[in-house]
């Protein structure tokens, strides 16, 4: 049954993708710095769920790719003016993104963000919280009483909590619990949010065909379980 997917994937989409200044490998953008979702290795490559899911989804629709690392303030401006082709970077689909760009299926369900502390008694609604700029959880403290620290990258975020310059981060559970469980100064408190509609592959307007192929790769790891698979081996929320 696998090959059988695998096959009607591959005769669906041969020779569907062309991009506009003739170039024929497909780049996908990442951040490198968002682990379990992706992070650069001791050997300075890209690695991580994202990483995995990837590869397979360019090895099923037969497409040429590389790797690209880009800092996640400029990730969709990037993609825009044509940088690279894809955004694969743990970014959430939410209504207002999906105004500037396209958007695959989601190949991760919603994360439940969650909120690290130095203590348990932290007050979140009036308090300050850290979060990392242009993600989902910057626009939901923005919308709240709290008071929004903004950061550039997720690490400086959990630093701020620790320095005491915020009471509290909010970011994706799957990013945090790692170093809850690591770190004795650090907890999760028992309060989360569930904020977007899942992880997707971001894409150009004009690159509508790209989008159909990468749909048609994520909807065949689905129905023979190997996104489940992968989602499970890097702890990134709910299988399908």
């Amino acid at each position: 049954m696998k090959n059988l997917i695998l096959s009607t994937v591959a005769l669906a989409i041969a020779g569907s993708v062309t991009f506009a200044d003739g170039h024929s490998v497909v780049r996908l953008g990442t951040e490198g710095a968002y682990p379990p979702y992706n992070f650069l290795n001791d050997d300075g490559e890209v690695d991580g769920f994202e990483r995995e899911v990837g590869d397979e989804i360019c090895a099923r629709a037969e497409l040429t790719c590389e790797w690209v690392t880009n800092e996640w303030d400029s990730i969709i401006p990037n993609l825009v003016s044509g940088n690279y082709d894809v955004i694969i970077a743990g970014m959430s689909i939410t209504d207002e993104r999906d105004e500037v760009i396209d958007f695959s299926q989601g190949y991760t369900q919603p994360d439940p963000s969650a909120y690290l502390a130095m203590s348990p008694d932290v007050d979140l609604e009036n308090g300050v919280l850290a979060a990392q700029t242009g993600t989902i959880q910057a626009a939901f403290i923005a919308a709240t009483g709290a008071t929004l620290l903004e950061f550039a990258t997720p690490d400086e975020t959990v630093a701020a909590v620790k320095a005491g310059e915020a009471d509290a981060v909010l970011a994706d559970k799957s990013f945090l619990q790692p170093i809850a469980d690591a770190d004795g100064e650090v907890m999760l408190l028992e309060q989360e949010e569930l904020i977007g509609g899942g992880v997707g592959l971001g894409v150009r307007e004009s690159d509508g065909e790209l989008r159909e192929t990468l749909d048609a790769a994520i909807t065949s790891m689905k129905e023979d379980g190997s996104l489940n698979e992968l989602i499970a081996k890097w702890g990134v929320g709910e299988q399908f």
